[in-house]
């Protein structure tokens, strides 16, 4: 399939935008919530598919991840401002990711490229709430040991784990999206 799925849109209003930011913020929102696949293990906290919504976002425009990922931020201060800030972070990898698939939207249907992509944008993602989490954790009760272990291991890899998994989730959703005619007039264009 020879379809670019970002950069300048042929078809994308801003009100397109607007509904697509909206939908996709409910989304992130709704899915920590609702999910019964959770797994908190302090200072860590991995619920199935929570990124999903970002990553989408991402793969679409990179206006709308920022979007998707400040409105999904902004709802997680009401639980911990670990989380809140953790979910903060995403902003450095939707940012990254989102201006890199701008230039290189074909990515996203090569396999071999999104693998490595996706690996990549995990790092990212992973080094971004482990330095969240290093703020609240290293000096305080738990010896230095400890702290990097939990911070490494479990947030670390953790999160390039949980990260990879939920970008495969919205891979498979938006190219699911991508085959239905009216998001890809609104959201696609050929490549040439």
């Amino acid at each position: 399939m020879k379809i670019q799925s970002t950069g300048a849109r042929i078809g994308a209003t801003n009100t397109h935008k607007i509904t697509a930011a909206a939908l996709l913020i409910a989304i992130g929102i709704a899915i920590p919530i609702i999910s019964p696949f959770k797994i908190w293990l302090e200072p860590a906290s991995f619920t199935l598919a929570s990124h999903v919504a970002i990553f989408i976002a991402m793969f679409i425009d990179p206006l709308i991840a920022i979007a998707v990922a400040i409105g999904t931020a902004i709802s997680f201060f009401s639980l911990s401002i670990v989380v809140a800030l953790r979910a903060s972070s995403h902003l450095v990898f939707v940012i990254i990711g989102g201006l890199y698939l701008r230039k290189h939207p074909e990515i996203l249907f090569n396999p071999a490229k999104v693998q490595l992509f996706a690996f990549l944008i995990a790092l990212i993602h992973a080094a971004g709430e482990m330095i969240v989490v290093s703020a609240f954790y290293f000096g305080g009760s738990m010896t230095q040991y400890t702290s990097l272990q939990m911070v490494f291991l479990l947030i670390g890899l953790g999160s390039v784990v949980h990260s990879m998994v939920d970008f495969e989730i919205a891979l498979v959703v938006y190219r699911a999206l991508c085959r239905q005619k009216g998001f890809a007039a609104a959201f696609m264009r050929k490549a040439a």
